[in-house]
């Protein structure tokens, strides 16, 4: 067999891939006559991942783009960026020259810089897959999980909620799409209190059922939040989603702690429902003080599955808490 037909045989038959790696590596070797630097290779990675492409077309917009606009240098035509009209009449010396200016302006600043402007990419500062990066701010919905503002008008970054320099795993689920301005908050606080907020997650108080659940019930968890089977549950499969921190009312969870909560109840929703066709609807509810019924006073967020037919009249569904106002 020649050599194109054990290339062609390897790529089409023999070739099993978890990523675009292969394939756009062999590309890139062959356009370039058998060789190319890791260099050359990585660029076409990034020029393959296109969650990459969107974070810096982000930047483009928030970023040089809106600057560049304020001083009245560019313009933005749709999706594109044009000089504005002032500077179209440029000549090719011109423009030959302004470009050297613009090199000379980046090897000025690099030189003083060094790697500092791509610090926050790299591994050992964290670095997050441009791919994870997406899936983290597609998960948040594109707006910041703690003031809540579109990614449209503020850029978002992804943030370990338990820092790496403190033992946070990079988990998906210790992540959150964060915008400029609270991640830069986050990042700016005391170091003492900031310690001290992340010091907290680690309370626990003895003799807690939902500190130290039995591990035969615990059915999913994350850094922040576990998952366990009720003791005395109210129909099968009845979940209870709690924080992994001691806290006795829901109102006083962390934005994160509440984030991770949410997930779980997604998640063992979606294993309930595939476990077991049947389940028809759930109700979701927490009770927050002695008024309301708690009794175990940690936080805690009920997930329970309902059927068909599983009570005579499910109309008013958490309303039940209250008999004489379920029905209306």
């Amino acid at each position: 067999m020649g050599s194109y037909d054990r290339l062609h045989e390897f790529i089409a038959e023999r070739m099993r891939m978890s990523h675009i790696y292969q394939p756009v590596m062999l590309r890139v070797l062959l356009e370039n006559g058998g060789r190319a630097s890791k260099t050359a290779i990585a660029k076409a990675f990034v020029e393959q991942d296109r969650s990459q492409i969107e974070y810096y077309e982000t930047i483009v917009h928030n970023m040089p783009g809106r600057v560049l606009r304020s001083h009245g240098i560019v313009e933005k035509v749709g999706d594109d960026y044009q000089l504005t009209q002032d500077f179209r009449d440029l000549s090719d010396d011109d423009r030959q020259s302004l470009i050297a200016e613009c090199e000379k302006k980046l090897c000025e600043y690099l030189e003083v810089r060094g790697i500092a402007p791509w610090q926050h990419r790299r591994k050992h500062r964290g670095y997050i897959s441009g791919s994870l990066r997406y899936e983290i701010i597609r998960r948040a919905r594109g707006r910041c999980e703690a003031c809540g503002v579109s990614s449209l008008e503020r850029q978002l970054q992804v943030d370990h909620i338990v820092p790496k320099n403190v033992g946070g795993s990079d988990d998906p689920a210790n992540m959150q799409a964060l915008c400029e301005t609270c991640n830069s908050q986050k990042s700016d606080r005391d170091d003492t209190d900031f310690a001290a907020v992340h010091a907290s997650y680690s309370h626990r108080q003895a003799g807690c059922p939902f500190c130290d659940p039995p591990r035969g019930r615990v059915v999913a968890e994350t850094e922040l939040a576990l998952a366990v089977r009720d003791g005395y549950p109210a129909t099968e499969g009845h979940t209870l989603i709690v924080p992994r921190r001691h806290v006795a009312d829901y109102f006083d969870l962390y934005q994160p702690e509440k984030n991770a909560i949410d997930r779980l109840l997604a998640e063992c929703r979606r294993r309930l429902e595939s476990a077991d066709s049947s389940i028809s609807g759930f109700n979701v509810g927490v009770n927050s003080g002695e008024s309301a019924g708690q009794t175990i006073f940690h936080a805690h967020v009920h997930l329970i599955p309902r059927r068909a037919g599983d009570v005579a009249s499910p109309r008013g569904g958490v309303r039940g808490v209250i008999p004489a106002k379920q029905s209306y």
